[in-house]
């Protein structure tokens, strides 16, 4: 069993693992698409298991991906070792009966009802522990979403309540309803948005536990992937506005040096990306499907860099140094 360390997230009570496991590329993504190419069941299967063996408890999912195909993979991954697994989940974008992603947001009372339950089934099990909300419904307060969800943690169904990629205003708006445990929200090297709006900052501040997905660039800061054809033709890397044309070069640049500086200290650019992002004092939750990757992100909690390190990744890729939005238009 690995002696990977664990640290209070928020100040709610919840315990995990510094580093926990993202599990979108275990399935389809959203309605068919892949998420980081094609996956392998078996493997992913594999994987969770192993992640389990290596203590690397907490599983992150959502409703959203596959739609559902995800959340019930854990289920079956997790059978008989419940009590093992911290389960994180989310919802928010709206999945219809047909179990298909609408393209809208859905925060009312009643959906998050139906999700819940959804999850809950989908999971195998009778309680979440970190439920999420995947991302504000501007079309409802979030006073009546976070309300709602309030009263499953009262009902015995979730134990603690997290948002991801939230303001800071709807931030305190929702904590101030219900103390939250974690806001999850993309940061790496690649990816410093946090820092530049405060968010990460005012989390601190209310105590509520910061998780870091994409903690890698989406892969891009392995330096495995040299060119846009590199993607798989269903990858959906292809569709996101920092993998193309130009974009995709420029941040190129910066993954080089990020290499140059890794073999320098004889770890890998994935190793030293993810070893940056756990020094700034948060979760993160690299996601793999892979043993082989999962070994290597779990090597990565050890490494410690030097106050010389860091300075020097501060000057490879200061904030905004990567060009190109996070994500398509529409989510």
């Amino acid at each position: 069993m690995s002696t990977i360390n664990r640290v209070a997230l928020g100040s709610q009570g919840l315990e995990v693992p510094v580093e926990g496991l993202g599990c979108m590329g275990m399935t389809a993504g959203v309605n068919g698409m892949s998420v980081y190419g094609e996956a392998d069941e078996t493997e992913s299967l594999a994987t969770l298991h192993q992640a389990l063996e290596l203590g690397v408890n907490l599983l992150d999912t959502a409703d959203l991906y596959g739609p559902m195909l995800n959340e019930r993979l854990i289920g079956r991954a997790i059978a008989g070792r419940r009590q093992e697994v911290i389960l994180a989940t989310k919802f928010g974008f709206e999945v219809d009966d047909n179990e298909n992603w609408t393209g809208q947001l859905n925060g009312h009372p009643a959906y998050a009802r139906k999700c819940i339950e959804r999850s809950l089934r989908n999971l195998k099990t009778d309680y979440i522990d970190l439920y999420y909300l995947h991302r504000h419904d501007p079309n409802v307060p979030i006073e009546d979403t976070i309300g709602e969800m309030s009263r499953f943690v009262a009902e015995g169904k979730v134990r603690y309540l997290g948002v991801s990629e939230t303001p800071v205003d709807i931030l305190r708006r929702a904590h101030a309803v219900h103390p939250l445990t974690a806001l999850q929200t993309e940061y790496s090297l690649f990816d410093r948005g946090v820092e530049e709006k405060g968010t990460l900052q005012a989390a601190r501040d209310l105590g509520i536990g910061f998780v870091a997905y994409s903690p890698l660039g989406r892969g891009f800061l392995s330096g495995d992937i040299k060119s846009p054809d590199d993607f798989e033709a269903s990858d959906s890397r292809r569709f996101f506005p920092r993998y193309q044309g130009e974009n995709f070069y420029k941040n190129l640049e910066l993954v080089e040096k990020l290499k140059t500086l890794a073999e320098g200290k004889g770890v890998t650019a994935a190793q030293l990306a993810l070893a940056w992002v756990l020094a700034q004092d948060v979760v993160a939750i690299p996601g793999t499907k892979r043993r082989k990757y999962l070994e290597q992100n779990v090597a990565a909690a050890s490494i410690t860099l030097s106050q010389q390190e860091l300075t020097e990744l501060e000057a490879i890729m200061p904030v905004g140094s990567s060009v190109g939005e996070a994500y398509p238009a529409g989510l």
